[in-house]
């Protein structure tokens, strides 16, 4: 492995988050996008990381970390490669987990590529959940979680950012962070 830095970023908050914390009830909002409360914490996010340098941001293909990675880092100083991954998407426990096709994604972010994602790339196995979509097993969650070290760990850049969700960095590092909240993951450590 040759990486120095791995940054993960939480992306800021959806409209599933916010009506969350309002309800306590899923709100049926699929693949939810950022709240103005989420955009102004991308914005102090990009404030915040605007001198640091980064060679990759890998993004999770939902739409409210694809907000969030752009906010954060389209036309950053250093010019980061974007890179798409699916691996650490959110665990699907919830409406707002349920992505969107490469197509649809690509339609709105077409400087971004998806052609390498199937077209349903988030949990759809066993039976799915009284509303529609398939909860997804710890045991896939876990498996995912060691593909994506080895992800992490084969990469050659020096300087990475990931943008992703808050569950799936929670079983990652062990730590829970609020929305666009930071944290420094090392791979050698469990």
């Amino acid at each position: 492995m040759n990486t120095s830095r791995i940054l993960l970023i939480r992306h800021g908050q959806s409209a599933f988050n916010a009506a969350y914390e309002e309800t306590g009830r899923d709100p049926l909002l699929f693949d939810a996008r950022l709240t103005a409360k989420g955009e102004a914490q991308v914005l102090a996010a990009r404030e915040l990381l605007k001198d640091e340098d980064f060679d990759l941001v890998v993004a999770s293909p939902l739409t409210r970390a694809l907000q969030t990675a752009f906010g954060i880092f389209e036309g950053h100083r250093s010019n980061p490669h974007f890179a798409i991954e699916a691996l650490h998407r959110e665990h699907l426990e919830s409406s707002c987990d349920v992505g969107r096709s490469p197509s649809l994604l690509l339609a709105e972010f077409p400087t971004l590529e998806f052609g390498h994602l199937s077209e349903t790339w988030w949990h759809v196995e066993g039976e799915p959940h009284e509303f529609g979509w398939h909860i997804e097993p710890p045991e896939s969650l876990s498996e995912r979680i060691a593909l994506f070290r080895a992800f992490l760990a084969a990469r050659p850049e020096q300087r990475i950012a990931v943008v992703g969700h808050g569950t799936f960095f929670y079983h990652l590092t062990g730590s829970f962070l609020p929305n666009c909240g930071m944290i420094e993951l090392d791979l050698d450590a469990r």
